[in-house]
């Protein structure tokens, strides 16, 4: 009996000892891990120079950097006494999409009249980011990077991977 005793805290005291981790056994899920990063990083500065260079070749418009890393510029300014969006609220808009160099992809008659609950439904994080911002009757251009519009898959039809776009939206009365 002492000896299952003595062999009980001897198995205790054991199992007290530091857990060392282990080596990886895959190292190649962590260099395409670091080689995806900097693919990432190479793409993002990429597209932030052909916003900008986009921006510049449009001299009619003055464009403005946001926080979210997108290019916008005002075609048509409401009064700043007329509300923004509020999370809920119904916003009524048309857009047309088009690629940096201003040929049309999408025109707003193939995308027609859009109703959207802000922030409530699925929308494009590129118009949801731009909705926020606009008020009623303002006509904005967005200089949006790939990140926010249609990123690594493309919409499977005119639109293909990792492309920035220009997105023209007219914010219309509420309905």
């Amino acid at each position: 009996m002492k000896t299952f005793g003595l062999f009980i805290l001897m198995f205790w005291f054991a199992s007290c000892t530091q857990l060392e981790p282990r080596a990886p056994i895959n190292k190649k899920k962590a260099i395409f891990l670091n080689d995806s990063a900097q693919r990432n990083k190479k793409l993002f500065l990429e597209e932030e120079q052909r916003l900008q260079e986009s921006a510049e070749q449009d001299s009619l418009l003055d464009f403005f950097r946001s926080e979210e890393g997108y290019l916008y510029a005002y075609k048509i300014r409401a009064s700043s006494e007329l509300p923004l969006p509020k999370k809920g609220d119904l916003v009524r808009f048309q857009y047309q999409i088009e690629d940096l160099n201003q040929n049309i992809i999408y025109d707003k008659k193939s995308l027609g009249v859009v109703n959207y609950a802000l922030d409530e439904e699925e929308l494009l994080p590129a118009l949801r980011e731009g909705l926020r911002m606009m008020r009623p009757n303002e006509v904005v251009v967005f200089l949006f990077p790939s990140y926010l519009c249609y990123s690594y898959q493309g919409d499977g039809d005119k639109i293909g991977i990792n492309k920035p776009l220009r997105f023209t939206v007219e914010r219309l009365s509420s309905p």
